[in-house]
């Protein structure tokens, strides 16, 4: 699909917290804000994890141990900036590379000194293929979206 067919979606929260400490609980603690029924594996979640630098995976696990990639982090610059793939398919399911892959964008933007706003942007959509207009009207919907307001009641 044409990437300029599929807009990007941009969703943002603010947060009474430094960009260092939005940026720390973000990546730090993502079984804290990661809606649960975002979910990969096929057995119960027992927990999700950023490896902190370029080329570092976030991932969750199992109850067994098995383990599955959503992505891998493309820029870590805390406190200012994460990208990352996203590797799911056209219809949520689990891909193993990144060339299908499309990314998210998280900036984390001081507004005043214990203020900061969090944008997460999903990019490069057209990157599902076939279910790409698919995926886009699911993210497509009132700001902060689920995951972000799920972050920003951390604070």
């Amino acid at each position: 699909m044409p990437e300029q067919t599929i807009p990007d979606v941009r969703k943002s929260v603010t947060v009474a917290a430094t960009a260092e400490e939005s940026f720390k609980v973000f990546t730090g603690r993502p079984a804290d804000w990661w809606p649960p029924s975002h979910v990969l594996l096929k057995k119960e979640r027992a927990g999700l994890a950023f490896e902190p630098r370029v080329g570092g995976r976030y991932y969750e696990w199992d109850v067994e141990g098995n383990e599955i990639a959503w992505g891998r982090v493309l820029e870590w610059d805390p406190p200012r900036r994460l990208v990352m793939t996203w590797r799911i398919d056209g219809n949520w399911q689990s891909i193993t590379d990144d060339e299908r892959a499309s990314e998210i964008e998280v900036d984390f933007t001081p507004v005043d000194a214990g203020t900061t706003k969090v944008e997460l942007a999903h990019v490069k959509l057209h990157k599902h293929g076939e279910g790409a207009r698919r995926i886009f009207q699911a993210l497509d919907g009132p700001s902060p979206g689920e995951t972000l307001e799920r972050f920003g009641k951390l604070f």
